[in-house]
């Protein structure tokens, strides 16, 4: 069941379809996203949470690749189904 704190992330379902829109270098994934302050972790929020996998390609040629995992593609996938939100109409009147 996918927690409705992480759907309600906008920041974090920005770094899930950025990782899944092309394969990313972990280079290129830490230079984008990582950071040192504690209120924007979303690199760090989407490992803790196993949304994401870093897989190392065999022979050891290439750069590590960061992949959606399952858990990743299963939110990446239902927040594309969530109706948008709208605002209701003020419903104050100018007096």
């Amino acid at each position: 069941m996918l927690s409705e704190d992480l759907i309600s992330r906008p920041l974090l379902l920005e770094f899930l379809t950025w990782v899944d829109r092309t394969p990313r270098s972990y280079r290129e994934t830490m230079d984008a996203w990582r950071t040192s302050c504690p209120r924007f972790s979303i690199w760090e929020d989407a490992w803790l949470e196993s949304l994401v996998a870093i897989e190392v390609p065999a022979g050891g040629e290439k750069e590590e690749i960061v992949r959606l995992t399952g858990s990743g593609r299963a939110l990446l996938d239902h927040s594309k189904r969530q109706e948008p939100m709208t605002r209701e109409p003020d419903e104050r009147k100018d007096e």
